[in-house]
């Protein structure tokens, strides 16, 4: 096949390559920012997915990001265009950005197809906006390479090190116990994030970025650069150079994201403490691209595995300390026993060929295999009666102790009610009771937001407890941490046994066993069943809407039903 013949199949010429009116259109219009024709010879057309926005601090440096990418695709010959999608701030978005995940991932399915692309590059920071990104382009298939915007720099307070999202949990309670005033508390505020980037800890975004490197969709580095380091800059114009020859080669996203990449993913996710919320990411993004992914995968492939990494929430270090000491690659060195080495990636070579010979500048930062910082550390998947179709919890994250316990529910319908009366002194509650909170499930909050890691009583933390087993049917951040049980599907709101759950009752947390019980008769349970009655929907029109109506469980992925799958790269008709 010549060169032409190739230059004739790409998408783009679809647009450009036309000799009629149509084509006139087509290339007219793009012209009028001075395009010179000579651009519209067939070579690849490379879109620029960017997520900017300034309600996206995270992402607030991607303008300065997207050049660099121009830059190494005009290098390598293509020709690149910019174009915006939703942007999905965790920081600000109410109620949760989680709602708008597959709203941003429809934004970039139909961006893409709807468009003369040949190939994306995804230029994606805060939580949302990586999963969000890659299931849109996973449900057209084109090549594509996935450019993180980098950790921000370590927080700094008062002579010590504090981490986004870890130290305002931390803090928080601090002020609640009595421990640390406001106006200590107030000063952190400047103190913790100093630069552009998001969470600087073992969070979502630092998870999420991560997995785009396992997963072989980013460049080596990917993860942990951090945001205002030269080098993400490199990273960057690399990828646009890259996404060239990608579109030459057709190595398109269904190459690169295989069934060995998504286990890959889980190892990976273990040996770095990564959030729970990868779990829920993954499920979806392998439902988009057609791999059959579900829990139990979790447990068989990374339950048991260790954790390498010494970085907060799990231990204290901070992602810019992670790079320093080597990034992901030299994590994915020490997993060599268990990686799967045929795994292909962006650049054209294998996961392993990536890491093989990585450096470990810092061993105490990223330990050893056989020395590693937790033992068994990975992601674990319960079940039982309160959970029939799983919970999740991350024990790197929690107190030994508590990972086997059983104590007295104390309950909180919602959100609001959780609000209302856990700062209540008369609350009967101790620090052997169970904390359950319903109804902040996908369809009952609506969105599952990050309500899982539940503010302890102030009676508590004034004994100096810290930790208390909690329940519940939301997600928590990243960057929390403690014995927090999420997840729990079915969630309250589609009528799971979470929402049958009454104060007094006893509840069993057994990790080892991957038990969650509730001590009560299967009498007793369908007696409540019968007397429950559904909540009132909070959705009466447009996306809410749409979302609540579609949207499944947590153990699929929270996907919207008719979104899972894929639809392809096909042509659509034109618009005249």
């Amino acid at each position: 096949m010549t060169d032409t013949t190739k230059k004739l199949t790409r998408r783009s010429q679809a647009w450009f390559g036309r000799q009629d009116r149509d084509g006139f259109i087509y290339r007219s219009w793009v012209k009028n920012r001075g395009i010179p024709h000579d651009q519209f010879d067939g070579r690849p057309v490379i879109g620029i997915c960017n997520t900017y926005s300034e309600l996206t601090p995270c992402n607030s440096h991607f303008r300065a990001l997207a050049e660099q990418v121009k830059i190494g695709i005009w290098e390598a010959g293509g020709f690149p265009l910019e174009f915006p999608v939703m942007s999905l701030g965790e920081t600000l978005l109410r109620p949760t950005a989680m709602l708008y995940r597959n709203l941003a991932s429809m934004d970039v399915e139909e961006s893409i197809r709807a468009n003369p692309l040949d190939g994306v590059v995804l230029l994606m920071g805060c939580d949302k906006t990586t999963p969000a990104l890659l299931m849109g382009a996973a449900s057209v298939d084109v090549p594509t390479i996935g450019v993180s915007g980098g950790p921000m720099l370590s927080g700094k307070y008062r002579g010590r090190e504090i981490g986004s999202g870890t130290g305002v949990w931390q803090m928080s309670e601090d002020v609640r116990g009595g421990k640390m005033t406001q106006e200590e508390f107030f000063e952190a505020e400047s103190c913790m994030h100093r630069s552009h980037g998001h969470c600087m800890t073992m969070g979502t975004a630092s998870t999420m970025a991560s997995m785009v490197e396992a997963l072989g969709v980013g460049l080596p580095h990917n993860a942990a650069i951090p945001a205002v380091d030269a080098r993400r800059n490199v990273l960057a114009r690399n990828a646009g150079r890259r996404i060239v020859d990608m579109v030459k080669e057709d190595l398109v996203l269904s190459k690169i994201l295989t069934r060995q990449a998504f286990e890959n993913a889980i190892r990976v996710n273990a040996a770095i403490g990564g959030s729970t919320n990868a779990v829920i990411h993954l499920l979806a993004i392998a439902g988009r691209i057609g791999i059959k992914l579900d829990l139990k995968d979790w447990d068989d492939i990374g339950q048991k595995l260790p954790c390498l990494l010494d970085l907060q929430p799990s231990g204290k270090f901070l992602m810019e300390d992670f790079y320093y000491a080597g990034g992901l690659p030299a994590v994915i060195r020490q997993l060599e026993s268990v990686i799967d080495k045929s795994a292909l990636t962006a650049n054209g070579s294998t996961l392993w060929d990536n890491c093989k010979d990585a450096p470990n500048w810092n061993e105490e930062v990223i330990r050893s295999f056989d020395q590693p910082f937790k033992e068994a550390a990975g992601i674990a998947i319960l079940k039982g009666n309160l959970a029939p179709d799983g919970a999740v919890i991350k024990p790197s994250a929690a107190t030994p102790a508590l990972l086997k316990h059983r104590g007295r529910a104390v309950v909180f319908e919602n959100s609001d009610d959780l609000h209302k009366r856990i700062d209540d002194e008369n609350l009967d509650v101790d620090e052997t009771c169970v904390l359950v909170l319903k109804n902040c499930g996908p369809k009952g909050y609506p969105g599952m937001a990050e309500a899982g890691n539940m503010p302890l009583p102030p009676k508590v933390l004034r004994k100096g407890i810290t930790d208390m087993v909690r329940v519940s049917d939301a997600r928590m951040s990243g960057t929390a941490y403690g014995t927090v049980v999420l997840h729990v599907t079915p969630e309250a709101a589609a009528g799971g046994p979470l929402a049958l759950v009454q104060n007094g009752d006893f509840i069993e947390l057994d990790v080892e066993a991957r038990k969650l019980h509730l001590d009560i008769t299967d009498e007793e349970m369908e007696r409540r069943r019968a007397a429950w009655q559904k909540p009132e929907s909070p959705a009466t029109r447009g996306w809410i809407k749409l979302y609540v109506d579609h949207v499944q469980q947590a153990n699929l992925g929270a996907d919207l039903d008719f979104l899972v799958g894929k639809s392809g790269a096909y042509v659509p008709k034109d618009n005249h």
